[in-house]
């Protein structure tokens, strides 16, 4: 189990959500955690709902300098960053026969994909001088791996695709910072974070076929994945019936092309 007494953690897209659950996990064990999150007021209720060992702070990260200032800040709180969790992401519905590529497209990638290049950028800078190892949590989404059968219709084909871009970037971000980052892929199925909830009141009411979890449990299977050393650290049981069908449609047409 990772020891977390002292560390400093910053956590994005901490207001609500995953967030904020892996922000009262990680004080739990001890962290000393910066929370951050475009929505000023929510991040700081947060904040003060978790105590003492947290710092709230308000960033923009679809701003392209926002990552840089926002991992130097959480650095210099405490003169440490053990680990960063990179989270923060938002959602969008439109069929891609329907998607402008206007800036709602762009805003989507800004934060689910390009902020956590940018991040994972700004705190290898921060940890090099010194030759401390860091460790790296990115958000991902059980749409990194496929189009989920509980979500097929529901157009989240872009939104698919940048955490798909996420589960790319994240696996040459392993193998290029092999020497100085620890890095590890968070894929959540369905959690009952805001977004859902404006849709969905009751959490009871979930379709069975989601598999709805708590943020909470999110946060617990995540600092287990971390605990044990996985990469790849998915939620539901359900990911794996959904690759299925790349991996028999990859090795199916190997086979009839005779490879």
């Amino acid at each position: 189990m990772i020891d977390y007494k002292d560390a400093t953690a910053l956590v994005t897209g901490a207001a609500s959500g995953i967030g904020k659950a892996l922000s009262e996990a990680l004080t739990a064990r001890g962290a000393f955690v910066v929370l951050a999150d475009i929505n000023e007021v929510g991040v700081n209720a947060a904040a003060v709902e978790i105590g003492e060992n947290a710092l709230a702070v308000a960033v923009d990260l679809a701003k392209p300098e926002a990552a840089a200032e926002l991992v130097k800040r959480a650095f210099a709180w405490r003169g440490r960053l053990d680990l960063v969790c990179s989270n923060a992401g938002i959602g969008h519905n439109k069929k891609i026969k329907n998607e402008p590529l206007g800036p709602d497209s762009e805003l989507l990638l800004a934060v689910n994909l390009f902020a956590a290049v940018r991040i994972a950028q700004a705190y290898l800078r921060a940890i090099e001088p010194s030759g401390a190892r860091g460790r790296m949590m990115i958000t991902g989404s059980e749409n990194s791996l496929s189009a989920p059968a509980a979500v097929k219709g529901r157009g989240l084909g872009l939104y698919g695709a940048t955490k798909h871009g996420v589960l790319i970037m994240a696996e040459w971000l392993r193998d290029e910072s092999a020497a100085a980052l620890d890095v590890h892929l968070l894929m959540p199925g369905a959690v009952y974070t805001p977004l859902i909830a404006r849709g969905l009141p009751d959490p009871t009411r979930a379709p069975p076929e989601f598999g709805l979890i708590m943020p909470e449990r999110c946060a617990e299977l995540a600092l287990k994945g971390m605990d044990l050393g996985l990469f790849y650290i998915p939620t539901h049981a359900h990911i794996r019936q959904d690759i299925q069908p790349r991996y028999e449609g990859v090795l199916g047409a190997l086979k009839a092309l005779g490879l």
